[in-house]
């Protein structure tokens, strides 16, 4: 489904992406770690045309989507959770969805509202309340919510458990595996949290300063005594 070959990118005279290539197959949930400022989130921000790749490739479904503005790149099936949930914090929880939907048929509005709502009670209590008076895990589910209103086949999910309980962070997980299982929609997730990634994890790749080191099977690098010192110990 997502082919990056060769991908690098910039801030000016640094470079934060050193030449990337991954895979992520259809039906997969592949999770991409590493310490903070490894370059994780930069990645699925060039994935989405902002910053604009410096070199390289990308492909989704067999197009090439890497000099695409990011509103096709959009429109063609792929949406982004963003670090920092990013909700429009005036706006209500329903209007935050609603234009979630912008780049969906309208004529599935309806089911897909109900959809998330059902995915996310909380949202459903909380829909006419503004975004910015949410917890910090509800404004998660208005993040994931919001992209899956846009009916996506690659959800790209970036730092979903930062700065949540633990309790929350295990719902978080949880929801993510069924949206998965349930929903049929392919998961390429950023984690700093190792542990539950690597467990949700069909797949893993690991990032050392702009470069991907490690990848293999989630259950393989979990097990990994490089992973383990590095991501896990004493976590």
């Amino acid at each position: 489904m997502l082919e990056v070959r060769g991908l690098q990118a910039r801030y000016g005279a640094i470079e934060a992406l050193r030449g990337i290539d991954l895979d992520v197959k259809a039906g997969e949930i592949v999770t991409l770690i590493g310490a903070n400022g490894a370059g994780k989130s930069t990645l699925l921000m060039t994935l989405c045309g902002q910053p604009r790749a410096s070199g390289g490739s990308v492909r989704f479904e067999g197009r090439e989507i890497t000099r695409l503005p990011t509103f096709e790149i959009m429109r063609l099936g792929i949406a982004q959770s963003p670090e920092g949930r990013r909700v429009f914090p005036r706006m209500t929880v329903l209007e935050n969805l609603k234009l979630g939907a912008i780049v969906a048929d309208p004529a599935h509005y309806a089911a897909d509202l109900d959809r998330v709502l059902t995915l996310f009670p909380r949202l459903a209590e909380r829909r006419d309340q503004r975004g910015g008076t949410l917890s910090g895990g509800e404004q998660q589910m208005l993040a994931i919510g919001r992209a899956l209103m846009s009916r996506p086949r690659l959800l790209l999910l970036d730092e979903p458990s930062l700065g949540l309980a633990p309790l929350l962070v295990k719902q978080i997980f949880a929801t993510v595996r069924e949206i998965n299982e349930n929903e049929g929609v392919t998961v390429f997730l950023v984690e700093q949290n190792a542990f539950h990634a690597l467990r949700l994890a069909h797949r893993g790749y690991v990032m050392v300063n702009g470069r991907i080191t490690l990848s293999g099977p989630g259950s393989e690098l979990l097990a990994n005594p490089e992973v383990r010192s590095a991501y896990l110990e004493g976590a």
